[in-house]
């Protein structure tokens, strides 16, 4: 047994020493740190955040996104100073009464149940009665949120009969949070039903927009075949969209931390089982890294694009962490994490650190407009720096990386 355990401690001591130091992810600071640091000296008040001019105050999915990754850097290294950046957002939009600067419970915009995720802790820390009633709404509109007919959400109000992929992010791990703290098993019978419908936003997005042609899930899904972007045949968009898979992929790992010891989400864990043996097929064996438009690597013109690159790599790494996946994708995501860094990450002149090669926008609309999910519309989007589509999984992906080391 000795013996075995000095070889043991002689071969890590080896790989150590053999296993090349990496200037900026072993630096003295932690990336994330770093990254929210970046954040905070580029955005001094978090209303800036996703380049909201300054005055403005609005419910985004974009500024809750990357505040709940800071908030949990601030619990990983003892950083109060970016709870209480994060603080300042929802003490301003957050009304005394309950209410919510610019959300609107009447347009059903799926995206605005994200920004709530972070209110469970707000609510856990000070006891405001006004988080918790902004949680309650949320909730209450995903419970009138209208429905395709297997019971998919619609993206928002104004698109009717629409699912898509961003959406099951939008609203899934909220969902989940707010059904296992105050539902389940206090009334397992309601908490059973919801669970049952959580898994179903993600059965009936994969069902609706997988390609058999590539193992992918398109961007978006018609039910009705309406809409002038769908395949009057599937309902489907036309291509799989890098984002909008990477948003999926997050939304699976963040969810299944919450429900995943649940027999009734098994049908996740599949999803996400095809979806991590799919995806290296369509990154560049180069870089490691996905472009633009997933599903087309090698047309002209496609670019190697940060946000869903960074959304898969953080997907990876959750997800073998929590056991979701089999143990040899923390190695898999180890690697494609130094990789992005490699091909992303740069540092400034002001010590700051900055994710380039950013997709700004891109979604679907009515007729008549340029979004209509061609591979040279999603190509016409602006690119970016520092979009919080990266820089708040970037923060999740680092702490990731991290606790695999």
């Amino acid at each position: 047994m000795k013996k075995t355990l000095l070889v043991l401690l002689a071969g890590a001591l080896l790989v150590a020493c053999c296993t090349p130091k990496h200037p900026l992810i072993d630096g003295d600071k932690p990336l994330a740190v770093r990254m929210v640091e970046s954040e905070i000296v580029r955005n001094p008040t978090p209303a800036l955040i996703d380049f909201m001019p300054p005055g403005v105050v609005r419910w985004n999915y974009t500024t809750g996104l990357e505040l709940l990754a800071m908030m949990e850097a601030a619990k990983m290294y003892d950083r109060p100073d970016f709870d209480a950046y994060a603080e300042r957002y929802y003490d301003t939009i957050v009304q005394p009464d309950g209410s919510v600067w610019s959300y609107a419970r009447e347009k059903y915009n799926i995206d605005h149940i994200c920004p709530g995720r972070p209110l469970f802790e707000l609510y856990e820390r000070t006891g405001e009665e006004r988080y918790r009633q902004v949680m309650d709404t949320l909730f209450l509109q995903l419970q009138h949120q209208p429905r395709i007919a297997d019971g998919g959400f619609w993206h928002k109000k104004r698109y009717p009969q629409q699912m898509w992929l961003d959406g099951i992010y939008m609203g899934e791990p909220f969902y989940a949070e707010y059904v296992m703290r105050n539902i389940m098993p206090q009334d397992s019978v309601q908490g059973a039903l919801c669970v049952a419908d959580i898994v179903n936003q993600f059965v009936a997005a994969a069902k609706h927009t997988y390609d058999p042609a590539t193992g992918l899930f398109r961007h978006a899904y018609d039910d009705v075949r309406a809409q002038f972007w769908c395949d009057k045949e599937t309902g489907q968009s036309q291509h799989a969209w890098g984002r909008a898979v990477g948003w999926y992929a997050m939304a699976l790992v963040e969810t299944l931390q919450y429900i995943g010891e649940l027999p009734a989400a098994q049908p996740m864990v599949e999803i996400l089982h095809h979806l991590m043996k799919t995806l290296p097929r369509y990154a560049n064996p180069e870089s490691g890294m996905w472009y633009q438009v997933l599903d087309s690597p090698e047309r002209e013109g496609n670019y190697e694009e940060s946000t869903g690159s960074i959304m898969f790599v953080y997907a990876m790494l959750k997800g073998a962490r929590l056991g979701y996946l089999p143990a040899e994708y923390r190695e898999e995501g180890m690697k494609r994490y130094r990789q992005f860094v490699d091909r992303f990450v740069k540092e400034n002149e002001d010590g700051t650190i900055s994710i380039t090669s950013c997709c700004a926008v891109a979604g679907l609309d009515t007729e008549g407009t340029r979004r209509d999910g061609t591979y040279a519309y999603y190509l016409s989007e602006p690119v970016r720096d520092n979009d919080p589509k990266a820089t708040g999984p970037f923060i999740w992906a680092s702490m990731e990386y991290e606790r695999a080391k």
